[in-house]
C-alpha cells in the first residue's frame, strides 16, 4: 500500500495480548496467519487478518474469513481495508462483503469499509 501509519504495525506484544479483540489463528505446526474480531450490538468488526508472507497466496486468508462466517452466523459483519489492497478486497468480496463507504485514514490514503450480513 506504501503507507506504514497503520497502528497496528507498531503494536507491541503486550498491547495485543491487553487488547479486548478475540484472535483465531491457523497454523500448521507454526502459526501461519491471525483474525481478530470484536463483537458489539450484533456487529462483528474484523480488526485484523495477518498472514505470514511465507504462506501468502495458500488459502490461510480464506480459511480464518470462513471460520468467522461458519461459528458466527447471524451477525453482520464489517471489516476496513487499504483500498489499493486487492488481494483483500477480493477475499472479501468473494464471500458478499458489499462495499459501504470510502474512509480518508491519511492525505491521499484510503481505506473501503465492507460489509455482509451472515
Amino acid at each position: 500500500m506504501g503507507f506504514d501509519g497503520i497502528p497496528q504495525l507498531y503494536e507491541k506484544v503486550s498491547e495485543i495480548q491487553k487488547s479486548t479483540e478475540t484472535f483465531a489463528g491457523y497454523s500448521e505446526e507454526q502459526l501461519q496467519g491471525v483474525i481478530s474480531f470484536q463483537i458489539d450490538e450484533g456487529i462483528l468488526a474484523i480488526h485484523r487478518l495477518v498472514v505470514s508472507p511465507t504462506y501468502f497466496r495458500k488459502g490461510i486468508g480464506k480459511r480464518l474469513v470462513e471460520y468467522l462466517l461458519e461459528h458466527y452466523k447471524g451477525y453482520e459483519f464489517v471489516v476496513s481495508t487499504g483500498t489499493a489492497n486487492k488481494p483483500a478486497i477480493a477475499l472479501y468480496t468473494a464471500y458478499g462483503f458489499q462495499e459501504q463507504r470510502l474512509i480518508e485514514v491519511a492525505p491521499g490514503i484510503h481505506c473501503t469499509q465492507y460489509s455482509l450480513s451472515n
